[in-house]
């Protein structure tokens, strides 16, 4: 029921209200089921024997209604209605089959884009503290088992419902013997759902877990392919048992899981039938003399439990689904409740500075900026030196906006950075990193990075790149990088990266250790071309080589949180 109510919060009002309205349509089918279900009793007994017809009130109200003339002629419009019945039940049932297949997979669709919308919006701290394989098990994995858990609760309900209806009628018909089989198959689902049941949720657990285990495996491996090609073959070997374990235990819980889904029909089935056998065997025994007298309730009986069966079958089936997939259902709902930043675009001019005024920072309770004071003029190029850990890209995080002050604030040209004009302030910021991320895609994809397509400008930054002529040589802007830009140098990768942050025509250009990565010569070229580029732009460098930082007019060291100027 736990899980039922957190799948019910994790959807909006409108599909909270499609889901009841669905509920009530799983209502009307098993309405429909039943009386398709206890129609039959009655056409066998007319059909069985025609004076009973006469002698049922029912019945003969019919008969003179519509002013039959025979008998048979009654029972053949009777066998012609149930038929239609029938197929009318037919085309609903497949109608709500469509339906709920259809919701399902739309709210998969809605949970996958709500998570993905929910990422964009994290905190940047919160980002770089979660694990990017999770994330994308997340959207991809758990999003489509939550799916699989929604459409089993729908079914589940439904046959819930047709379950209370068929006992009802039978209840009605014979009370004793309905009775009986109610103490029999409450035995089996306690059976079924205090031993099966929890064994499924255990499995259920560790499928998560082997799952997370292997998504993360293979990201480690395609985002350090070179350096896996590299190692001892020990170590290649190591990789490949630590893959195939994870996929082993993966496997073999998916196989429990599997088995345990399916033992349920299996053994329902079996009590089942041997219970209709049994109950004929009994009353063959009792009456010593045939039983057609009763053929009608039997009839009844049959078909029930031949329903039955599977509706018991699929109650358990589904709630064995959910129970096996319920962590799915925690990590979305606690994905969901992540917590969010709102980015306004209120517009904010840069003209003449960036002031930072008493700026503190603490993570997790720990003291990372201490009391910094620092203005940028509009054009300067200013340099961060310091330690590993000395809090430089973190105040470069705050400049650019993707960190929030503790306390403090800062101001662009005496305007406050806040909520309301963030993103607007952070759309004017070209960022190049030390690690550039191309994707598997053109040169043109890989600077324009989703933004509107303008050759003209695409050129210009290529060119003042100093990259426009080694692409001319090959496919010019439609050429491949290849995946995280394999076809490419390092001096080359961060051309690229150079380009698209300057796609953007952004105010600030800020360097995080740019190339760092490099050697010193390619290093010289790629500086000499930044301080051309940004003649007019304002630069922030964080740097380790005092090389790198030659042409700024300021430098600025970070120890224990404190910023002094050199």
């Amino acid at each position: 029921m736990k899980y039922l109510t957190k799948i019910f919060l994790l959807l909006d009002k409108k599909d909270q209200k499609n889901l009841a309205l669905l509920t009530l349509f799983s209502l009307f089918i098993s309405v429909i089921e039943t009386i398709g279900i206890s129609a039959i009793m009655p056409f066998i007994n007319i059909a069985i024997n025609f004076d009973n017809i006469h002698s049922n009130n029912f019945n003969q109200r019919a008969f003179d209604f519509f002013s039959f003339e025979k008998d048979i002629n009654f029972a053949i419009a009777f066998g012609f209605l149930l038929l239609g019945f029938y197929f009318f039940r037919g085309v609903v049932t497949i109608l709500f089959s469509y339906i709920l297949v259809h919701f399902s997979e739309y709210l998969y669709s809605q949970t996958t884009k709500k998570l993905f919308k929910n990422y964009l919006n994290m905190p940047y701290f919160i980002f770089a503290n979660k694990n990017s394989s999770y994330l994308t098990k997340t959207i991809i994995t758990e999003s489509a088992l939550l799916s699989k858990v929604i459409n089993s609760a729908l079914l589940l309900m439904s046959e819930v419902f047709l379950v209370i209806c068929l006992y009802t009628v039978m209840m009605f018909v014979n009370w004793k013997i309905t009775i009986f089989f109610t103490i029999v198959l409450a035995i089996i689902l306690l059976f079924l759902t205090q031993i099966i049941s929890k064994r499924v949720k255990l499995v259920g657990a560790k499928r998560e877990e082997f799952q997370s285990q292997y998504y993360e495996i293979i990201n480690k491996l395609f985002g350090n392919f070179k350096q896996i090609k590299l190692q001892d073959i020990n170590r290649l070997e190591a990789t490949h048992k630590e893959f195939s374990i994870s996929v082993k235990e993966y496997a073999k819980a998916a196989a429990t899981g599997g088995f345990l889904s399916a033992f349920p029909r299996l053994f329902i089935e079996t009590i089942g039938f041997t219970l209709i056998v049994s109950l004929l065997i009994g009353l063959l025994y009792s009456s010593q003399s045939s039983i057609a007298h009763i053929l009608p309730t039997l009839g009844l009986f049959a078909m029930a439990l031949y329903r039955l069966l599977p509706s018991v079958n699929r109650i358990v089936t589904g709630f064995n689904a959910i129970l096996f997939h319920h962590k799915c259902i925690d990590i979305i709902h606690e994905e969901l409740g992540t917590i969010q930043e709102y980015s306004g675009n209120d517009s904010i001019s840069f003209k003449k500075n960036i002031e930072l005024t008493n700026l503190n920072f603490y993570y997790d309770d720990k003291k990372i900026l201490n009391s910094i004071n620092l203005t940028i003029d509009k054009g300067q190029k200013i340099a961060f030196i310091g330690e590993s850990g000395s809090g430089k890209s973190t105040l470069v995080d705050i400049i650019i906006g993707l960190h929030k002050l503790t306390q403090g604030e800062m101001r662009v040209d005496g305007v406050l950075v806040e909520e309301a004009n963030l993103q607007n302030w952070r759309s004017q910021i070209g960022y190049i990193p030390q690690q550039v991320y191309l994707f598997d895609g053109t040169i043109s994809e890989n600077v324009c990075f989703g933004r509107e397509f303008d050759e003209d400008l695409l050129v210009k930054v290529l060119d003042q790149a100093n990259i426009l002529e080694f692409l001319q040589k090959k496919q010019g802007i439609e050429t491949l990088v290849g995946e995280d830009g394999i076809q490419l140098s390092g001096g080359q990768k961060q051309r690229i990266a150079i380009a698209r942050a300057l796609y953007g025509q952004p105010e600030v250009l800020v360097l995080d250790e740019a190339t760092s990565a490099l050697d010193d010569e390619t290093e010289k070229k790629i500086m000499d071309e930044i301080y051309k580029i940004s003649k007019d732009k304002t630069l922030i460098i964080i740097a380790h080589r005092l090389s790198t930082i030659k042409g700024c007019d300021n430098t600025y060291t970070l120890k224990n949180g404190i910023l002094e100027s050199l």
